[in-house]
């Protein structure tokens, strides 16, 4: 199997789908960028990329309505924090018109985004915003962490008839994996297994995936044997996977780098200790950055973002890996 980064498997599921489906259109601040996924991609489809102005509120409302009737816009908003700015168009809109309708309209829209710190670009182009969109019903919400993923699931979304938030770690982006030849597709819905153990449940989301599995190979050293889940996809998603996960291992940890309060981190934690309050021997973990503005300074936003050594101590606080307590 070949070597590619998740920009070009991402490239690659946006080149096989518009091949096969002429109602595919990428629209969007810098879609004809010199770097990224769609590097190029405009001199292959002619006519069906658009560079659209700074004015996202009207270029995702005319994306909606191009959805609306007929057309699957990929629209390209380039970083999440831009979502902000047409909020309506997204949440008030697009999520809404099929319910609304009675499935009388459908919303076959893909948002792209990238997302999360890294790249020392201050708190207006560095945050993790998916908490706010998996909150809201009618929006699918998609974080691939993994070159692999990021191609099935770009391959999925392009065939939803639901609006779809499709992010992308920034810091991702030329991350080599493996990834098949053959067009396929990853269904939404359904969490990834990447590290099986049996002492701790570590859920983590997009780039924290690979920070999480960090601290595993640090837990196993000492006998900690940590079952790494990447949810892949937020909205809907997967609770059984978590639920059978933390029945087994009787502890968990979330890592998340989207703030603590009212973030995806607390939402799974509640739900597996409304759900699954049985199955636990310890408390639950979160990891998370701080309740506060993404620092410019390179040594603050290194220190505000989540590491593994923080996902280290927050499992060993579990009580993960020491003996059950005995029976009175």
């Amino acid at each position: 199997m070949r070597t590619i980064t998740y920009a070009q498997a991402i490239r690659e599921a946006l080149v096989e789908r518009m091949g096969q489906d002429e109602s595919i259109v990428l629209m969007g601040e810098d879609a004809t960028s010199a770097w990224g996924p769609t590097q190029g991609i405009e001199q292959e489809f002619p006519g069906r990329v658009l560079d659209m102005p700074i004015t996202e509120s009207a270029f995702v409302g005319a994306a909606v309505g191009a959805a609306a009737t007929g057309l699957r816009p990929v629209v390209d908003l380039l970083f999440v924090d831009f979502a902000t700015v047409c909020f309506d168009q997204i949440v008030n809109q697009a999520a809404k018109l099929r319910y609304m309708t009675g499935g009388g309209v459908r919303v076959p829209l893909v948002l792209r985004a990238m997302w999360g710190t890294g790249m020392r670009r201050g708190a207006q182009h560095s945050q993790a915003l998916h908490p706010l969109f998996v909150h809201v019903p009618g929006l699918k919400v998609v974080t691939p962490s993994t070159p692999a993923d990021a191609k099935g699931l770009m391959a999925t979304a392009l065939q939803e008839d639901d609006p779809v938030l499709f992010l992308e770690h920034k810091m991702l982006y030329f991350t080599p994996g493996e990834v098949p030849e053959e067009p396929y597709a990853v269904p939404f819905g359904e969490a990834s297994v990447v590290r099986e153990g049996s002492s701790c449940t570590v859920v983590a989301v997009g780039r924290m995936v690979q920070v999480a599995l960090e601290a595993a190979e640090r837990l196993a050293e000492s006998g900690v044997q940590c079952e790494v889940l990447d949810p892949r996809t937020l909205s809907p998603f997967d609770n059984a996977a978590v639920y059978r996960s933390v029945e087994k291992t009787g502890h968990l940890v979330v890592v998340d780098e989207a703030h603590p309060r009212c973030g995806l981190a607390a939402d799974v934690a509640a739900q597996v200790a409304q759900d699954c309050h049985g199955a636990l021997r310890g408390p639950v973990r979160m990891v998370t950055s701080p309740h506060a503005p993404v620092p410019f300074s390179p040594a603050l936003e290194d220190a505000f973002t989540p590491d593994a050594a923080e996902v280290v101590e927050a499992v060993r606080a579990t009580g993960a890996g020491e003996p059950a307590p005995a029976l009175a």
